[in-house]
């Protein structure tokens, strides 16, 4: 089915609700934030030079996340873990765009904020 401008969309999705479990987002929004705030709140933003320690941060959250996702639900989903630590130099701006393909499909995000390091950190 092609609209005006000729992008093709779905068909109408059925009004039968999704035979599997909806994710608990509930648990995990909570886990990330005690999680954010433990490996973040007593560091500050690295120079240039050990941007290395950044990217572990990174790292380690979005493992440490996606870990605890597979003891909440560990069938029937796949999961995304988008990790971003950045600096606050007085700008501003955000953009987040999610996709839904089924009733039970979830989006969990945490924003962490070190107000006196001018520091954030968002995982979705």
């Amino acid at each position: 089915m092609a609209n005006a401008s000729g992008l093709r969309s779905p068909p109408p999705r059925s009004d039968a609700a999704s035979p599997r479990p909806k994710f608990d987002t509930d648990l995990l929004k909570a886990y990330m934030k005690k999680l954010l705030s433990s490996t973040l709140q007593s560091n500050t933003w690295p120079e240039h030079k050990d941007r290395d320690k950044m990217k572990a941060w990174i790292k380690e959250i979005g493992e440490r996340i996606k870990e605890r996702m597979v003891e909440i639900q560990p069938r029937g989903f796949k999961y995304i873990v988008l990790t971003q630590i950045n600096e606050n130099l007085g700008q501003g701006g955000r953009a987040d765009m999610v996709c839904h393909w089924e009733d039970t499909d979830v989006v969990a995000q945490e924003m962490y904020a070190n107000v006196r390091r001018n520091e954030f950190s968002h995982v979705t």
